[in-house]
């Protein structure tokens, strides 16, 4: 973990702390801090805008009643995306919906870094965005948390609650997955366009 994010979980950790004794400030602002991220990680299951608000705010829920009884073996971002991923799973059970198993938005992919021209940025965010859908739920969903927003392999296997060699071979698979459909779709591409 860089020092950056050691920081920010520091920060994170003593607004949990700042939770457990009844402080709602607190709760807001690891409610502003993390909304936006939840959101983009739970449309990975859902396009239901109403389901994944529904989930932010049980997930927060259930973090200010146990914010006392996080013990800090995890970053607080694991345990908060845990708890946003089980809520979600039921909301959709409980909905009879199934996890996504197409994509068709970019909200996974990264944002342009400004050293990349934009029409190519947007090109290859376009082409990986497409490419993205030929992946099952399970895959997008380990690969939107190892690469869209960075966590470690035993962090994925504990906020998707399955052993670490199954979050290692979605990942492979998804990458082969991925291997296979680009140079199809570039062509694709580059046909329509030229």
């Amino acid at each position: 973990m860089n020092q950056a994010t050691a920081r920010a979980d520091a920060t994170d950790q003593a607004l949990l702390q700042r939770m457990a004794t009844g402080d709602r400030a607190a709760l807001a602002t690891l409610y502003r801090e993390y909304h936006g991220r939840l959101c983009r990680f739970l449309s990975r299951l859902t396009r239901r805008q109403d389901i994944i608000e529904e989930v932010v705010n049980d997930c927060f829920w259930i973090a200010w009643q146990h914010a006392a009884d996080f013990r800090g073996d995890a970053r607080v971002s694991t345990w908060l995306m845990g708890i946003a991923y089980r809520c979600c799973l039921k909301a959709l059970r409980r909905q009879g919906s199934e996890p996504l198993d197409e994509l068709t938005d970019e909200t996974m992919l990264p944002e342009p870094d400004g050293g990349i021209d934009a029409d190519e940025d947007r090109e290859l965010r376009d082409l990986l965005g497409k490419a993205l859908g030929f992946l099952s739920a399970e895959q997008r969903v380990v690969v939107e948390l190892v690469y869209g927003v960075g966590h470690s392999l035993n962090e994925v296997a504990a906020i998707v609650q399955c052993p670490v060699g199954t979050v290692k071979a979605r990942l492979f698979h998804a990458r082969v997955k991925l291997l296979n459909v680009m140079p199809a779709l570039s062509g694709d591409t580059m046909k329509r366009g030229g």
